[in-house]
């Protein structure tokens, strides 16, 4: 029998009975609630062995799991495989099918930007983007920053000449662009570019992300070579800016190995449920990039997280890096072996999954706990003073409780057309988008702020107070709501919260910086209710917060105010049509050209355009009954052409 630190009580019968027949093979382990819903998934080189382990009698055992598998776990189900190889692949499977609960999910890709290049587009380009896709493209990154991704991306505009116009402009231009004119493009658009050089250019980017910079520079000095023999100095030039540009980038990477093979060293630091990984990228013997994630909460042991850490990081539908000739880990995971050779198979060539304990291999590890360490104490010192400015901005507001939840609404227009208000939030400090709305002003037309302010607030207040019961729907009120404007703004907002009996929401106004009638400059103030004067925002202030947000709210009405504006300029005819949708609406206009010959057209003529069924035509008859043929017309065809037969004759 196995020995259970738990009573048969805690742990669900069937339970007990599957750890009694577990197999010794390899293979994936599933974990079930009492409803059935997976909520962790691994991977095992022994079953047995493994999932016995969590449920083993011991009193040294520390784990973080174990307490959460003796609450929840009320199931068990196990998959065997071939080989650990098969276990790792199914595990990856696994997890993306059932989104466990507590399995390592790397949500930090969002937060940064990849570079995206596509070496079998017509005229590949580099661009930035949030997601990595499974299309077949490469993935460089992510980086930290918006800026350090652009800086990147600018560096090699400047020195590779790639194209870095969008697929549309690039249909519709008719003439190079001012990147043509100061040689950073080679004009693919309009002109006849060598197809060789320009793959070239793709390969030597390639390279250049990778940080494979020594193969990079033997590639470049020959092709600048060949070029000078050939009396192609201009094309030399070129060849030499590019390879002073990796000499620079090169100066400025620390050398860790002699060794010219391609490393990931993983770094990892714990502090109770919150863990910090840091990847530390050598190519070639520099260190090319760090990359730092945080997961938390993370309950598992260490093997564990390493392990779907590495599963997740060199998966090919988010491909954070490039899987090098090996890993360096902290801690072995389970079923290491099945774990290297998928990244073997991913790579196309052998992969090392190491735990170094001594020699340069460790001092690189060592690195790379080193930062990991380092990143969670920025982290945490960064979570702390969010804290500190929040709990100052609760003191100086006089609020009942810490405003973790803020939001801020603003009224934009033109003339009073084009009404819309934007509710905009922030969560601990920073922008929460997930909670942004817009909403379009019903009905005020005529320009009145108050009365705008008043409908948007009421909607806004009504949809958090029937949201109560349902905190999922990202309507629950905010711990402080902020106006943007004076007093007046301020009296809007509370009678509308009460007029709805919400006479506990925490309102403010910001008003924004202006002179006075004697040139006085009156810096931004909160208006709190029942007080008179308002409160003077200073650079150093934690109120600071709130002119992010309230600048904020104004940039996200402006920017509802454009798309409604360019709607109703932009709507045709057809937009009130129903059954018709945007595919027919595009092919009518391809094929007939504009909304008068559309209404002009029989029915013969609408039927024959690409994609138009008898079901758009009924929808468009409708409202556009078909026209009649004109009888005087016709009749009016027949003298002129007995006429001409009379001048025939």
């Amino acid at each position: 029998m196995v020995e259970s630190s738990t009573s048969g009580s805690d742990l669900a019968a069937q339970v007990v009975q599957k750890l009694e027949t577990l197999p010794p093979s390899s293979g994936c382990y599933l974990f079930k609630d009492a409803s059935g819903v997976v909520i962790y998934v691994g991977k095992a080189k022994s079953l047995r062995s493994r999932v016995r382990s969590y449920f083993a009698a011991s009193t040294s055992d520390e784990r973080y799991f174990i307490p959460i598998l003796r609450r929840l776990v009320a199931d068990i189900e196990t998959v065997v495989t071939a080989s650990e190889k098969e276990a790792s692949v199914l595990e990856n499977d696994l997890i993306k099918t059932h989104h466990p609960r507590f399995n390592v999910k790397l949500r930090d890709d969002k937060e940064f930007l990849c570079l995206r290049l596509d070496p079998k587009a017509q005229w590949p380009r580099l661009q930035t983007v949030r997601r990595p896709l499974a299309d077949g493209a490469r993935y460089f990154g992510p980086y930290h920053s918006a800026t350090s991704a652009r800086r990147t991306q600018r560096l090699i505009a400047k020195h590779f000449q790639l194209r870095t116009c969008t697929d549309a402009d690039m249909k519709s231009r008719r003439r190079p662009c001012l990147q043509h004119q100061i040689k950073r493009c080679a004009a693919p658009c309009v002109y006849e570019v060598d197809r060789s050089f320009y793959g070239e250019q793709v390969r030597t980017v390639e390279l250049f992300l990778d940080g494979r910079h020594s193969e990079l520079v033997v590639d470049v000095e020959a092709r600048m070579q060949a070029a000078s023999a050939n009396f192609e100095y201009e094309l030399a030039a070129t060849y030499r800016d590019q390879l002073t540009a990796v000499a620079s980038v090169r100066e400025g990477q620390r050398v860790v190995s002699v060794q010219r093979i391609d490393q990931d060293a993983i770094g990892f630091y714990r502090e109770g449920e919150v863990v910090e990984i840091v990847v530390v990228l050598v190519r070639q013997g520099h260190v090319v990039d760090t990359q730092s994630f945080s997961l938390r909460p993370s309950e598992l042991p260490d093997e564990e997280i390493v392990a779907g850490f590495i599963g997740q990081y060199y998966a090919g539908d988010t491909p954070f890096g490039r899987v090098p000739d090996e890993v360096l880990v902290t801690v072995l995971p389970d079923a290491v072996l099945g774990l290297a050779a998928w990244l073997g198979e991913l790579r196309g060539r052998t992969v090392l999954v190491r735990q170094p304990k001594s020699g340069i291999r460790s001092e690189l590890l060592d690195l790379a706990t080193e930062n990991a360490a380092h990143a969670f104490r920025e982290k945490q010192r960064a979570t702390s003073d969010v804290e500190a400015r929040l709990e100052s901005l609760q003191a100086k507001l006089r609020l009942p409780i810490l405003p973790r939840v803020i939001e801020c609404s603003d009224i934009s227009h033109l003339g009073g057309g084009d009404a819309v208000g934007s509710v905009v939030c922030m969560r601990d400090g920073e922008l929460d988008r997930t909670r942004y709305r817009t909403f379009k002003i019903r009905t005020t037309t005529d320009g009145d702020d108050y009365a705008a302010q008043y409908e948007v607030l009421a909607r806004r207040f009504r949809r958090g107070r029937d949201a109560v019961d349902d905190a999922k729907d990202g309507w629950e009120l905010p711990d402080l709501f902020v106006i943007d404007g004076g007093r007046g703004q301020l009296n809007v907002a509370l009678a509308a919260a009460r007029d709805l009996g919400l006479h506990d929401l925490a309102i403010v106004a910001l008003a924004k910086e202006r002179e006075s009638v004697t040139g006085e400059k009156i810096v931004d103030r909160v208006y709190v209710p029942g007080q008179k004067n308002g409160i003077a925002l200073s650079a150093t202030s934690a109120l600071v917060l709130l002119g992010r947000l309230r600048d904020e709210a104004h940039r996200f009405a402006n920017l509802g105010r454009t798309k409604q504006a360019n709607r109703r300029v932009l709507r045709s005819e057809l937009d009130d049509v129903p059954g018709i949708g945007p595919k027919a609406k595009s092919a009518l206009y391809k094929g007939l050209g504009s909304i008068r010959q559309i209404r002009a057209a029989s029915d013969a003529e609408i039927l024959a355009q690409v994609g138009i069924t008898r079901r758009h035509l009924a929808a468009l008859r409708a409202v556009f009954p078909e026209p009649i043929p004109d009888a005087d017309a016709a009749s009016d065809d027949e003298p002129n052409s007995t006429a001409a037969e009379e001048t025939h004759r």
